[in-house]
């Protein structure tokens, strides 16, 4: 038998010693920080079901960019909040949107963060649903394209380096990868919602971003939880398209998708852990029963270890503060 000889414990011994043997690295660089920017506001808006985070004018978004530049954080992901929405959510593409306005801001007054946004029509439009609706009320998948790739140029065209499209149409990368490089920019990163699950954890998010369906969920073209070849095939998919990384998400109660996605397409993943992640860790911490910075790193590192190389979370900065 290997015991006595073989004694994995050596290596446990010191934090030196495990710190020199350590497989999985998390640093501010692989994280990535959502940032919800509602016009109208003249200073920061507390979100009542995401304790810490709120809903800021641009100036509390350029100075929270700023902050997470100084500590290394690699990025930001802006989701918009308009004052007025419609059938069709123009306000996703309007020159002067509000994440057009915080993007364009940011990347003037913060060039050294990485500046991505959220590309969706949800946040933009009155009945809370990703696209365009027939009279039945149902999205429809191909008329929602031609929305998403004039958002994606107005994205681009204000300054934004990283769009996440996170709606779920099919056929989307490829239309949204041939929009920019049309308009001149082929420089910029799709990161795809290639498995975006339709996930219960999203629920603090859309109160964040006014984003719940007037009607109805979203069932019909984001991912039945339960499938895990769907999820490799829609990354695939997505990759033939054009992706550039793709996304697994919700991030922890999925690690066995970032897995298989990472495997199977070879291609740098990212995951968003998302806003019921954070909520369930900020509800546990405040009740005294876990200790929330532990449980964060851990949560944190349990996503990388599966395979993302990425973590988009609300932590990003708590992690990057902490890591001096």
């Amino acid at each position: 038998m290997a015991f006595p000889r073989s004694r994995p414990r050596r290596l446990r011994r010191t934090p030196e010693l495990r710190a020199a043997v350590r497989e999985t690295t998390l640093r501010p660089a692989q994280l990535v920080l959502p940032l919800f920017v509602a016009e109208g506001l003249d200073r920061p808006a507390a979100i009542g079901a995401m304790p810490g985070v709120e809903r800021l004018p641009i100036a509390g978004a350029v100075e929270l960019a700023r902050e997470a530049a100084d500590h290394g954080v690699g990025g930001v992901m802006l989701f918009g909040i308009p004052r007025e929405k419609d059938h069709e959510g123009s306000g996703a593409w309007a020159a002067d949107g509000i994440v057009q306005q915080a993007a364009s801001a940011i990347r003037r007054a913060v060039p050294g963060i990485t500046v991505g946004v959220d590309l969706c029509l949800c946040e933009y439009t009155d009945h809370g649903h990703c696209g365009l609706l027939d009279d039945r009320g149902q999205v429809q998948n191909d008329a929602t394209l031609e929305l998403l790739a004039r958002t994606a140029v107005a994205q681009a065209d204000a300054g934004a380096e990283v769009l996440y499209p996170s709606d779920m149409m099919d056929g989307r990368i490829g239309v949204l990868r041939d929009a920019l490089d049309a308009a001149g920019h082929d420089q910029v990163v799709l990161v795809a919602h290639s498995a975006k699950l339709a996930s219960a954890y999203y629920g603090p998010f859309r109160e964040a971003a006014g984003s719940t369906p007037a009607f109805g969920d979203r069932r019909s073209y984001q991912m039945d939880p339960a499938n895990g070849d769907e999820a490799v095939r829609e990354a695939l998919t997505d990759v033939a398209e054009g992706a550039d990384v793709v996304m697994v998400k919700p991030a922890g109660p999925a690690l066995d998708l970032v897995r298989r996605v990472k495997d199977a397409t070879g291609m740098p993943v990212a995951a968003y852990q998302v806003s019921g992640e954070y909520s369930m860790i900020k509800a546990a911490a405040a009740a005294g029963y876990v200790d929330e910075p532990a449980v964060v790193a851990e949560s944190l590192l349990a996503i990388r270890r599966a395979g993302a190389d990425l973590v988009a979370t609300y932590f990003a900065l708590d992690v990057a503060r902490a890591a001096g």
